[in-house]
């Protein structure tokens, strides 16, 4: 079960790199729209931050 865990919490880093890189990209554009972009990409990032952690502490919690 601990697998499982781990593997959804790496899926979620990628999302993490992911959506920071898009938010970065967005926010060096300049425009208008591309702020609120950035801002959604932003806190989708946190998003993903925390789903992080969760899978990781059940993936420790499950191996003991």
């Amino acid at each position: 079960m601990d697998t499982i865990f781990f593997i959804a919490a790496l899926v979620s880093m990628v999302g993490v790199v992911g959506a920071l890189l898009f938010g970065l990209l967005a926010m060096a554009r300049g425009s208008e729209k591309d702020h609120k972009t950035s801002n959604k990409m932003m806190q989708l990032r946190v998003l993903f931050q925390g789903l992080t952690i969760i899978f990781l502490f059940l993936a420790y919690i499950s191996k003991r």
